[in-house]
């Protein structure tokens, strides 16, 4: 199991995973006041394929081999259905968006933050999740949220999730922490030693702390923010610069940092942990009280597609519980599908990622986009776009 996590670290760290850089431009037409566009899901019944799918995927969720010969789930799902697959990855949210923005593809794995840019941007079409058996299976905690749903319709098939930890060094600390406080407090004792994530969304991290800190605020969606709670966001980002030792952007490194000791604490994944971990246990990952944010993937299928039938096989296919469970242990992640952790051969991996523990998800906040119009439901303030974090969050960076 080591090695697996060794080898997904040195093809994964290309910029971060599912984390979600994006420009201050791509997309924010779609951020003011989004409505989804009027669009029917695909009636079925699902058919014979068509004989080609095009798969635009994060590193790790549609291998065929060619990273590692050993693991490919791409060949067994051409042989079963006859859909030849061509797969193109991307490293980042922004990079994805603008590549299916592009055309050319018939069905993507969006992150929460791209996800509904895609659903605006009329990119995508919604999905009749009646045409994927294999949705029964998925953890209910997963469906009908705001970065898969608009208005009561699915636009996706949820792929897995995970949060992001509070991950520190065992040697400078003891005692497992609680809480963020030493990664916000002015008079934190780590000065210097702190690593936060290096992009807009981490804005979302310091208005979860600030929902346990300062409830006056009113935040109850930390990607729902009007112009005072924002203000206070980047304030309090302003108050932890002095106690960065680095923000990151390449989670090895990040692992390297807390391993050796140069980096006492970090906000990240469980992935990062145990790949400081691969020798020795350094690193320790905690979900404080505080809560976190999180993610958390969907399949999308391109509005226009000409191989609607291949997309529904492959939706299918890909959070079916032995498919699932494969690339979550590969990739690093909770599955998707319930079934999934019946079968994965870290008999501990749904334990250790919490798949199956729903409680434990209440205070994780998936990265969603925000935008104007205020996801927490309120009609009486205008919220800040995300283009607006973007333009903050790189004038705070080259402060």
């Amino acid at each position: 199991m080591r090695s697996r996590w060794l080898k997904i670290g040195a093809g994964l760290t290309v910029a971060g995973l599912a984390l979600a850089g994006c420009s201050s431009d791509s997309g924010s037409s779609s951020e003011s006041s989004p409505a989804a566009p009027e669009a029917s899901a695909f009636a079925g019944p699902v058919g014979e394929g068509e004989g080609q799918l095009s798969v635009l995927a994060w590193p790790g969720y549609a291998e065929d081999g060619s990273t590692d010969p050993a693991i490919d789930w791409v060949t067994p799902f051409e042989e079963q259905t006859g859909c030849q697959v061509d797969v193109k990855t991307f490293g980042t949210s922004n990079e994805a968006f603008d590549l299916f923005k592009k055309g050319g593809y018939d069905v993507v794995s969006a992150s929460g933050d791209a996800s509904l840019r895609l659903v605006y941007g009329d990119l995508v079409q919604p999905v009749n999740t009646s045409l994927v058996p294999n949705y029964a299976d998925i953890f209910p905690g997963l469906k009908d949220k705001q970065w898969n749903t608009v208005d009561g319709v699915n636009y996706g098939i949820p792929h897995g999730r995970g949060a992001n930890l509070l991950l520190y060094n065992m040697e400078a600390q003891t005692e497992e922490p609680t809480s963020w406080k030493d990664m916000w407090e002015a008079d934190s004792p780590l000065a210097g030693k702190v690593a936060p994530y290096d992009d807009a969304i981490y804005i979302a991290d310091a208005a979860v702390y600030l929902m346990a800190t300062q409830p006056d605020l009113g935040i109850t969606n930390p990607y729902s923010l009007d112009q005072t709670q924002f203000d206070a966001a980047i304030a309090l980002l302003e108050q932890q610069k002095p106690l960065v030792g680095e923000y990151w952007a390449d989670y090895a490194k990040q692992a390297n940092g807390l391993a050796t000791g140069s980096i006492v604490q970090g906000q990240g994944w469980q992935l990062t942990a145990n790949t400081a971990n691969a020798d020795d246990e350094l690193v320790g990952a905690t979900k404080p009280t505080e809560g976190a944010t999180g993610w958390s993937d969907t399949w999308m299928v391109a509005k226009d597609t000409a191989n609607v039938n291949c997309s529904y096989l492959w939706l299918d296919y890909i959070v079916s519980p032995e498919v699932n469970a494969q690339i979550a242990e590969y990739f690093g992640e909770a599955p998707a599908n319930e079934k999934s952790c019946a079968l994965t051969e870290n008999e501990d991996h749904c334990a250790q990622f919490h798949a199956d523990t729903e409680d434990y998800w209440t205070n994780v906040y998936y990265w969603t986009t925000p935008t104007e119009q205020c996801l927490d439901g309120r009609t009486d303030v205008t919220c800040v776009p995300y283009k607006d974090w973007v333009a903050s969050w790189t004038s705070l960076r080259s402060s």
